[in-house]
């Protein structure tokens, strides 16, 4: 059984691609990142969002993120269209509990149409499959409930309600913990 850094991964279903994000995608990752309601519910220092040059956090990602194992962001891809959809995310790994948090950002004309269900599904396949993972976690800002709804779908049970988090904001931010 390999370990979720041993290589940077590729699985995919009927509709959606998880790959490597590539030069390609950096227009649509850029535009992306200026949406402010795409990211009304995410941390403010997520990595797509803390560069100007997205060719540096390209660098950055797949060199000394990737090796230090902080975190792997990979590309959503419809496999129908060939567009991006946005981003999954494996971070806060932890090796010796076999432990990893997964994320996901969607573009706007993505919502509402399973895909961010699909791909946390596709992510736990991958994990539990293929790695030595054992245990994946997810927060939600509490007001966020499809996101809430997309980890239910896929299992997670709620293990902390209205927990105060440090997510880079002015004040604490409340969040709700989730465990599968």
């Amino acid at each position: 059984m390999k370990k979720l850094f041993d290589e940077i991964p590729v699985f995919e279903n009927n509709d959606i691609l998880i790959r490597r994000l590539t030069e390609g995608d950096l227009l649509c990752v850029a535009a992306m990142t200026k949406d402010e309601m795409i990211y009304r519910y995410e941390p403010s220092f997520l990595a797509e969002r803390q560069y100007t040059d997205m060719k540096d956090m390209l660098n950055d990602l797949y060199g000394k993120y990737f090796q230090a194992k902080e975190n792997l962001l990979l590309a959503i891809e419809d496999k129908h269209s060939g567009e991006l959809c946005d981003i999954a995310e494996f971070y806060g790994f932890k090796d010796s509990l076999h432990k990893v948090c997964v994320g996901y950002r969607l573009r706007r004309e993505y919502w509402g149409r399973g895909i961010a269900t699909e791909t946390v599904g596709l992510m736990l396949d991958y994990l539990f499959s293929q790695t030595d993972i054992e245990i994946v976690t997810a927060s939600t800002m509490k007001e966020n409930r499809a996101s809430a709804r997309v980890l239910e779908k896929n299992g997670f049970i709620c293990t902390a309600r209205s927990v105060e988090e440090d997510w880079g904001y002015d004040t604490p931010t409340i969040a709700d913990k989730w465990f599968r």
